[in-house]
């Protein structure tokens, strides 16, 4: 249902095609870098607007369900009104909602122009990346995907820190207002650059699977966001939710494949290397953000490092994922590209592995060459990724193949942060009680070296001390079960190579495979 752009004359191919690519990147960095770049200055927005921490957390609601309510028909949208206005659209439409969260005055006013942020940023990614596929001949798109992964990757790492600084030094609706010039610079680009093609008119639009899949995701994106807060199914908020999710997801599916014209045709699902990509790229969605946001609070709250020292240890990271993208970006087209993956798969496994034995005294250098090398590992994951993903699928489904893979990256994002937040409080509980039942007078482990003093079981300042060391120790043991969490989503991803096939580059846009 989707279509292609174009670029303009083969004289100055090349050319446009490097200009092209950096607006691309400064448009997808543009909405990458809103997915984490908020989070640092809510609980400044929540005192200028005075707001309650429920109540604030709707700035990331709205945005992150909104979002995944509109990346599924963006293959229509591109079939029905052209690539190229519907990319100006996005662009302009999420430049203004983001100068319209700066000067949001009330609470009302900053959730419901976030929600436009979302509706029009869901488009973004997408549509960069299906613009890279179109413009780049096979033998040329790993490189170029490398280049474009970087902006995915360096938003999310860029995100809290230039967050930070700009907070600090500025206003917190500086975190909005820096999407001004970025947004300019890809908007002229695209609009002079770029050539439209063409689309279709009178084609249907399938509400009642837009409606469906809508209501699935929107219920999935609120349980996964309240679920913590309201004590998940505890709450009879989060089983209506989830409720809403599973009807809607199932509707969904049934009118996909009976519908004349479906919001996804379900061919784009026959696509062995396509459908294994999807899974391989919603597993990396969770390792990515999920590892991140529990090394952050482990480092301050278990190492008690600063939060200066916490985000220098979390740089390797990211530059270690920068350098295994542009290297396989590189070898995509010397070496066979599910080779790269499987070797950047054993290397996060391998750390994962290792992070299951550590604990908060680590030192600096073993904690950096593990973030390197895992890392390191994810951006050989990355690249070669989209590659063999879409390297198969026909050109007229890549609109939509790219909103899926976005669509599951998203979801990955999400539910990996809910996973692993679910494990780290329900372990430390189940931890914290079965430690506590060491706790007696008669453990002779507390009646000598000093702790009869200062655990004594005799004041109320003793027993408080000896009540945060066991809770201490039972989030060391739950951050070890989300290390061990982790390890088997990455171990899982292993088979899904058996079931990729290598692309063969051929002249145009036919593509073959090779067992």
């Amino acid at each position: 249902m989707s279509v292609s752009a174009t670029v303009a004359p083969p004289s100055s191919q090349t050319g446009h095609r490097t200009l092209i690519t950096v607006c691309v990147i400064l448009a997808t960095l543009m909405q990458t870098l809103d997915t984490t770049i908020v989070n640092v200055a809510l609980p400044y927005i929540q005192g200028s607007l005075a707001a309650s921490p429920d109540q604030i957390n709707w700035t990331l609601t709205s945005y992150i369900a909104a979002a995944a309510i509109m990346t599924p028909p963006i293959g229509w949208f591109a079939a029905r009104f052209g690539s190229k206005p519907l990319f100006l659209i996005s662009l302009v439409g999420f430049t203004i909602s983001s100068m319209l969260c700066g000067a949001a005055q009330s609470l009302t006013e900053i959730v419901v122009f976030r929600a436009f942020q979302g509706v029009f940023g869901a488009s973004i990614v997408p549509l960069s990346q299906a613009t890279i596929l179109d413009i780049y001949p096979p033998e040329e798109r790993s490189q170029a995907l490398a280049a474009w992964v970087l902006g995915v990757v360096v938003g999310p790492v860029l995100g809290p820190t230039l967050g930070g600084y700009l907070t600090d030094f500025y206003n917190w609706r500086w975190v909005f207002y820096i999407n001004l010039p970025v947004g300019i610079l890809a908007i002229t680009g695209l609009w002079l650059l770029l050539n439209d093609s063409e689309h279709k008119q009178g084609i249907r639009f399938d509400w009642t699977g837009f409606v469906a899949l809508g209501v699935s995701l929107g219920a999935l994106q609120l349980m996964l966001d309240r679920g913590e807060v309201k004590n998940w199914f505890g709450s009879t908020e989060i089983i209506v939710y989830a409720v809403l999710c599973g009807l809607g997801f199932y509707l969904f599916i049934v009118h996909m494949f009976m519908a004349d014209s479906p919001l996804i045709p379900p061919r784009i699902l026959r696509d062995l290397n396509f459908v294994a990509g999807l899974v391989m790229i919603f597993a990396v969605g969770m390792l990515i953000l999920a590892t991140a946001a529990l090394l952050a609070p482990y480092l301050q709250e278990l190492s008690g490092r600063s939060v200066v020292d916490a985000g220098l240890l979390l740089a390797p990271r990211g530059a270690g994922t920068m350098a295994g993208v542009l290297l396989a970006g590189r070898l995509s087209n010397r070496v066979d590209p599910r080779l790269l993956m499987l070797v950047g798969v054993v290397m996060i496994c391998a750390t994962l592995w290792e992070m299951t034995g550590w604990t908060p005294d680590i030192d600096t250098w073993s904690f950096s060459r593990n973030s390197i090398i895992q890392g390191f590992g994810l951006g050989l994951v990355f690249t070669p990724l989209q590659v063999v993903a879409f390297a198969t699928l026909p050109p007229e489904l890549r609109t939509d193949g790219t909103a899926l893979f976005s669509l599951l990256r998203n979801l990955g994002l999400a539910i990996g942060v809910s996973a692993v937040s679910v494990v780290l409080t329900e372990a430390t509980q189940v931890e914290h009680a079965q430690l506590s039942t060491y706790v007696t007078a008669f453990n002779p482990n507390l009646q000598r070296g000093g702790a009869d003093i200062f655990w004594s079981l005799a004041n109320p300042a003793g027993i408080a001390a000896l009540n945060a060391e066991v809770t201490r120790q039972s989030m060391i043991i739950a951050y070890v079960d989300d290390f061990k969490l982790l390890f088997i989503v990455s171990l899982l991803m292993l088979p899904l190579l058996l079931l990729m096939r290598r692309p063969k580059e051929t002249s145009g846009n036919a593509t073959t495979v090779s067992e």
